[in-house]
């Protein structure tokens, strides 16, 4: 569901092993090993996506690795962590991304990470933890292969291999050797695509410090990736042999997005703490307007994203703040223009054309404007799955007075929440209504044969 107060356009759920099914974005993975007491919330950001795949895409080419743009998940947790899972997926905390001192420490980090995941490591290291056999681990996937079949985000279906449940920091806990290898590949990865390895011999650093002042179980980075005094002078010595010097480039555009996840995810008082009224950058701004805007003062907060919006007004993500505020203030056509705009310069967007869809369908839609939402939603969903996506296009539809869609639309969505009582009682309900058509009943079938795959 979308975080209803301050519309970052997150997806905030919990992933919970007992329903075998979770809100976390994961799309190309067979799966993920859940455990009890453990939750991840997953928020979906573009432009914190777009600045993170500018990173990560030049690397995971250099390593030989399949990307995707839709494996990458940004953490909501405070804490300094970074881990990949299988699918060659990456997770991010918001934590590192907030605290990183430079663009090129989160590139040092996800370098770090794509060695692992070139090296093989996640497999090998939840096979020990598990004392599984590759056979075991291929029958296993075999058997979890209809998870793939609940849609490509917004889900992710649970695995627990045997009875042994533990917690996943103990599961992510790499061996000194594994350590040292992925340190190697990323000074190969970042010297390939012309960066040096000093941002990622900052990053473990700061770990470093932080765990000697703190203890080492303050920050799960350390506990999962040791940091030792021997891959401290690995990396200095790379750094001296280097090539390449720090690049500032992407600094302007990161300080963006820390600006824009701190004041999203921390109270507006230490919003204004770190970004004061008297500091007048860009990211400042950016961030002092969002601070405004969750303390309903939006006559401040639309001052501040019309003047970054006047210095910089083919920036998406200014118009997606400005219809945000006006969203929230019940103006909805000038929320659906600001929108609109925003579509317009960024139509890849997955996330603003639902939102715009969201306002269309507020704003007493005619019956070709409900189309169009409709048609909106489609193109949304092609691009990036989901549940509110599914959500609106059910409203649309019922509007529509299609109610054989609108339930079928209905029980997809429930089925990204775990709802999945709920959501057959909606597809059966869309068999019903569905009549003499033939592709409605291929879908709904198709979609009641994952979830008796799901509650096997």
């Amino acid at each position: 569901m979308v975080e209803k107060n301050y519309r970052l356009k997150t997806f905030l759920i919990n992933f919970n092993v007992k329903r075998l099914i979770s809100g976390i974005l994961l799309v190309s993975a067979f799966w993920l090993y859940a455990f009890e007491a453990f939750a991840l919330n997953i928020i979906s950001d573009d432009e914190s996506e777009i600045f993170l795949q500018k990173i990560i895409q030049p690397l995971f080419k250099a390593a030989g690795v399949r990307y995707d743009s839709n494996n990458i998940y940004i953490v909501n947790d405070p804490s300094l962590n970074a881990f990949v899972g299988d699918g060659n997926n990456l997770f991010i905390h918001t934590g590192t991304i907030i605290n990183a001192g430079s663009a090129d420490e989160l590139s040092g980090v996800i370098a770090h990470e794509t060695g692992h995941i070139q090296g093989g490591h996640i497999m090998r290291m939840k096979l020990k933890a598990q004392g599984l056999s590759e056979a075991t681990l291929a029958s296993t996937i075999a058997a979890g292969a209809a998870a793939l079949l609940t849609g490509r985000s917004d889900v992710a279906v649970a695995i627990a291999l045997g009875s042994q449940s533990s917690a996943i920091t103990n599961m992510t806990i790499y061996q000194t050797g594994e350590e040292r290898s992925a340190d190697e590949a990323a000074v190969n990865l970042l010297n390939k695509t012309g960066q040096s390895p000093a941002g990622i011999l900052a990053f473990m650093k700061r770990i470093s410090r932080q765990n000697t002042l703190n203890g080492i179980e303050e920050t799960p980075y350390f506990r999962t990736h040791p940091v030792t005094r021997e891959r401290i002078s690995f990396l200095e010595n790379a750094v001296r042999n280097s090539p390449y010097q720090r690049n500032n480039k992407s600094d302007g555009e990161f300080s963006r997005v820390q600006a824009k996840l701190f004041a999203y995810l921390e109270a507006p008082k230490n919003t204004f703490r770190k970004y004061p009224l008297g500091n007048k950058s860009v990211p400042a701004r950016y961030a002092q307007a969002i601070a405004y805007f969750k303390m309903l003062q939006f006559k401040q907060a639309l001052q501040l994203i019309d003047g970054l919006i006047k210095e910089e007004p083919k920036n998406p993500f200014f118009r997606e703040v400005k219809a945000q505020i006006y969203l929230e203030t019940g103006e909805i056509k000038a929320a659906k223009a600001e929108y609109k705009e925003a579509v317009k310069l960024l139509p890849a967007s997955a996330l603003l054309q639902a939102s715009y869809a969201q306002t269309i369908l507020e704003d007493n839609p005619s019956a070709q404007e409900i189309q169009e939402a409709i048609n909106i939603l489609h193109k949304s969903l092609i691009r990036k799955p989901s549940g509110f996506a599914w959500l609106l296009l059910s409203r649309a539809y019922g509007l529509k007075g299609d109610d054989a869609y609108a339930a079928y639309a209905a029980a997809e969505y429930s089925i990204r929440i775990g709802a999945f009582d709920t959501a057959k009682q909606q597809a059966n309900q869309a068999l019903r209504k569905s009549g003499a058509n033939k592709q409605l009943k291929i879908k709904t079938q198709d979609l009641l044969s994952r979830l008796s795959e799901l509650e096997k």
